[in-house]
């Protein structure tokens, strides 16, 4: 019996180009550990302003019906500066109106700075991804969280000074309550992302553009202070002022965002 020949095995295309969703897979398994803190930081600071809220101000206005020389002897109304309302609101304030330097700080070292000293990203642009794909993919991937965990935090922040206005002896025109209390805060993250970007795609080094990113990010941040301070004249109220400023910091981030990608294609030519 004759046997039939064998038909041929088709032959293998052309690889095809790895997708955004491969591309954001990737930048969460490469960078899981740093966003693993980011998660762990916001889940942190949402559960303190929590604590403020439902335990240490209900506490607190308990122990104000009672003479102040009194209240010593009493359980849960002794002073102490780490459980005081007010102090801890104002340091978990004054952490997240900075958060912005550190995000700086990773997306210049270790997001774009070490990934262009190591070669990895060399190495992902001959592999079918282009520079400007490479350097989206990463920005998003990043973003996404930080976008998400920031308004969650503001949308919290926000909510507890609201509720405790009365009781927390602070103001919204100082830094530590207007920039959490809002869109600041996110726009603020995203701004640090994106001189991280423009930083590690300038330097192509890790530790000179984590420090290049953080110096840059914390100068602007307290440069920006002195721009929307005289905001609060002409402007009448907090969301006039939070949303101008808002848009300034914005401005910024989509500046800084178009420079690292007009770097990139330079230094990937």
């Amino acid at each position: 019996m004759t046997a039939l020949p064998a038909t041929p095995a088709p032959a293998p295309g052309p690889a095809s180009a790895p997708g955004p969703a491969s591309a954001h897979r990737s930048v969460r398994r490469l960078h899981r550990p740093a966003l693993l803190v980011w998660a762990g930081f916001v889940l942190l600071v949402t559960g303190w302003l929590l604590w403020v809220h439902f335990a240490e101000v209900p506490a607190e206005r308990a122990c104000r019906g009672f003479h102040y020389s009194a209240r010593g002897d009493l359980p849960g109304c002794g002073y102490s500066a780490f459980t005081d309302a007010n102090n801890v609101f104002n340091f978990l304030g004054e952490a997240l109106t900075y958060a912005c330097v550190a995000v700086a700080a990773w997306a210049g070292g270790a997001l774009i700075g070490r990934e262009l000293e190591s070669g990895t990203a060399r190495f992902a642009w001959t592999q079918s991804v282009s520079p400007a794909r490479w350097l989206a993919g990463r920005l998003t991937g990043a973003a996404l969280p930080l976008a998400a965990g920031g308004g969650l935090l503001a949308l919290v922040f926000g909510w507890v000074w609201g509720s405790d206005e009365g009781d927390l002896v602070t103001n919204w025109t100082y830094d530590r309550v207007f920039i959490p209390h809002g869109p600041l805060l996110p726009a603020l993250l995203l701004l640090g992302l994106a001189v991280g970007a423009l930083a590690g795609t300038a330097l192509g080094r890790t530790l000179p553009a984590l420090g290049a990113a953080a110096a840059v990010t914390l100068v602007t941040r307290l440069y920006l202070r002195e721009a929307w301070l005289p905001l609060h004249g002409p402007l009448n109220g907090f969301w006039a002022v939070q949303l101008s400023a808002t848009a300034m910091v914005l401005a910024l981030t989509a500046a800084a965002t178009a420079g690292a990608f007009l770097l990139l294609r330079r230094r990937a030519r």
